[in-house]
């Protein structure tokens, strides 16, 4: 046996050998090599697409930024230019050019409940809005920049601008102003604006209750409903119709004309900051018009801030959708958020008061915008209402169909819920336009001689005139609350040059009005009432069935107080008014904040709150009550404005 080779030697070190000029780099020139020759193994094609993408992603890139750049430079340039506050409209304006016979489309829309008295809201209101694209999110951060720079043009007053309380709008002393964008002509204050800016009018003890009676319904939506569409005062909490600040906006300019600046600032400051109408959620196209584009409109006009202008303007395009349909009657439900619209589930009926009562609003748009296709919308309706069949002697049913464009339900005739409006606003679109559109002046003459012929009744005993219904050739003796807006605008029309009798139906149409508060214990007028038209032993003129007796605190009774105390200078209506703001803060007053609808006006003991605090008690009622105790002609002049249904004041045009 031989021994086993001896095993070689351990080594514990490594060998390296470096080559002269040359230094390890950590295999960064191997990896360069790798990647250059599986570039070379592509092919030619595949080379090109590589290439082009790359390219196409640093165009993206490059526009991406311009894009943003541009943005942010617009809105440091608005920053920077310091506050350019706009004057409030003037009171007497140019009348608009008329709208072309066919309306133009509205491209981008998608083509497709009930009335203002009959009020309901959307199902499953949706108060936040949906996620939307990335676009749709830039839109609204581009919004909200732009609101905060007007913001602090509003804040700022570096320039010296002056804020008026009484009726007018903010004048800054140097520097010439620019008009509202695409308006006809630069706005300057009529001669009447400035004496009511320069020399407000002292309030008087009863317009001091009013704007007590405000304050303490405004405490209660600030600290139980802010933000909210509606005031549940009982329960301290809220309700939403469309979430969108419905009494908030229709109780800006009562706010203004008050003088209540604190308060309206700080809804002016909501209104900038969360007043968004990107929401997937149903309107109703009258409620929200005569609501939230009046109110902002109004707005605008007596305070001269264009952020109510701009605001305006979204919300008057997101309805336009309303008006796809094959006849161009509108439908009475539209999604601001998607614009889609569409009628009530049950029907494809709208009602005339909805369709017939949007044009005040949608027309002095156009006037200040210089779009047309708002007051196009709304004039073709007038046309093709003026000219449908189904008419007794002026008066007209309260349906019309939006695919045919037809009256519907024939033969019933009310100046109550789903036809009022309808006459007002042939009146009230005549005098807005400068007393200049005959076929509106010819149809409002033809329904009130239709009242006489038709409607009018006396009671018994006490021979109150009233405004009955007409159903299939017959008479009832039901008489809704709604029918009160009758003595107002008859003495307006009777004011603006129409016939004389009309004052006198007007008086004897209010002294009615007024009875059928008083003759309830409360003092409070029911929703709906029945005359008696045969004389019977202990019985009143005024009968009220248990279903009617509810008081929603409705302005029509103290709105027609107002225009005839106005009108002919008789205290009593005062007088009448006075008692109905003393009811209310007994009946309907919540001691925590605010004022409740009741459900029975016969129970002074146990009146039956209903929790509720309509918008239009504060953008209404409670406006109407505080012109009425004023003794200055000159407050919201009625040769100087027209108050839409809401009671939102808009200015007369001037005849070209």
């Amino acid at each position: 046996m031989y021994p086993p080779p001896p095993l070689p030697p351990r080594r514990d070190f490594i060998s390296v050998t470096l080559s002269p000029g040359r230094s390890y780099d950590g295999g960064q020139g191997l990896r360069r090599r790798s990647f250059w020759r599986k570039w070379k193994q592509l092919s030619r094609l595949q080379r090109n697409v590589v290439l082009f993408l790359l390219a196409f992603l640093m165009l993206c890139g490059l526009l991406s930024y311009i894009s943003v750049a541009d943005e942010w430079k617009a809105v440091g340039s608005r920053s920077a230019e310091g506050p350019k506050v706009r004057p409030a409209n003037p009171p007497v304006l140019p009348a608009p050019r008329r709208a072309a016979e066919n309306p133009e489309t509205f491209a981008g829309l998608s083509p497709q409940k009930p009335p203002r008295h009959f009020r309901r809201g959307p199902p499953n209101l949706q108060i936040r809005a949906p996620d939307g694209d990335a676009k749709d999110r830039r839109q609204d951060e581009a919004q909200r920049r732009a609101e905060a720079a007007g913001e602090a043009r509003w804040e700022d007053d570096a320039q010296g601008s002056r804020v008026s309380w009484r009726g007018t709008g903010t004048e800054p002393e140097q520097g010439p102003q620019l008009p509202p964008r695409k308006a006809e002509a630069a706005p300057r204050p009529s001669p009447q604006a400035l004496r009511m800016r320069n020399s407000p009018a002292s309030q008087n003890e009863r317009q001091k209750a009013v704007v007590a009676a405000f304050r303490h319904a405004w405490a209660g939506y600030r600290k139980f409903a802010w933000g909210h569409d509606e005031l549940k005062p009982v329960s301290k909490s809220f309700s939403e119709w469309f979430g969108l600040g419905l009494t908030l906006i229709d109780a800006l300019d009562t706010m203004w004309i008050l003088g209540l600046k604190k308060e309206f600032e700080e809804a002016r400051k909501w209104v900038s900051q969360k007043l968004l109408f990107q929401k997937n959620v149903d309107v109703n196209l009258f409620e929200s018009t005569i609501r939230i584009l009046g109110g902002l409109l109004s707005a605008f006009h007596l305070s001269g801030d264009v952020l109510f202008l701009e605001k305006a303007e979204d919300f008057g395009n997101r309805l336009m959708p309303a008006f796809q349909t094959p006849s161009k009657i509108p439908y009475s439900d539209v999604n601001i958020g998607t614009g889609v619209a569409h009628p009530p589930r049950w029907t494809s009926d709208s009602t005339v008061a909805e369709v017939t009562s949007i044009q005040l609003e949608f027309r002095e748009l156009s006037r200040l915008t210089g779009v047309k296709k708002f007051q196009e919308a709304v004039e073709e309706v007038t046309r093709r209402v003026h000219s449908l069949r189904g008419k007794k002697d002026g008066l007209v049913p309260m349906f019309i169909n939006t695919n045919s464009g037809l009256f519907t339900h024939l033969g019933v005739f009310t100046l109550g819920a789903r036809a009022d409006s309808y006459y007002e606003y042939l009146l009230k679109q005549w005098i807005q336009g400068g007393k200049k559109e005959t076929q509106l002046l010819e149809d409002y003459l033809e329904a009130v001689e239709g009242i006489r012929k038709h409607l009018l009744h006396r009671s018994e005993p006490g021979k109150l005139t009233f405004v009955g219904e007409l159903a299939h050739g017959r008479f009832s003796a039901k008489m809704d609350h709604l029918v009160c807006f009758l003595p107002g605008t008859l003495a307006l029309g009777a004011h603006h040059g129409l016939p004389a009798d009309h004052m006198e139906l007007a008086q004897a149409l209010m002294d009615t009005c007024y009875q059928m508060n008083r003759q309830m214990e409360t003092g409070l007028s029911p929703e709906i009432v029945h005359f008696n038209l045969h004389p019977q032993k202990s019985h009143k003129d005024v009968q009220v069935k248990a279903a009617d007796r509810h008081n929603l605190l409705r302005p029509e009774t103290v709105e027609s107080l107002f225009y005839l105390y106005r009108l002919t200078g008789h205290r009593k209506y005062q007088d009448w008014g006075w008692e109905i703001l003393r009811s209310f803060n007994a009946y309907a007053r919540v001691p925590s904040g605010g004022y409740s609808s009741i459900s029975n006006v016969q129970d002074p003991r146990n009146p039956q709150p209903r929790d509720k605090m309509e918008s239009f008690f504060l953008g209404e009622t409670l406006k109407y009550l505080y012109l009425l105790f004023s003794d200055d002609p000159d407050l919201l002049s009625l040769d100087t404005y027209v108050f839409n249904t809401e009671a939102h004041p808009l200015p007369i045009w001037a005849p070209s």
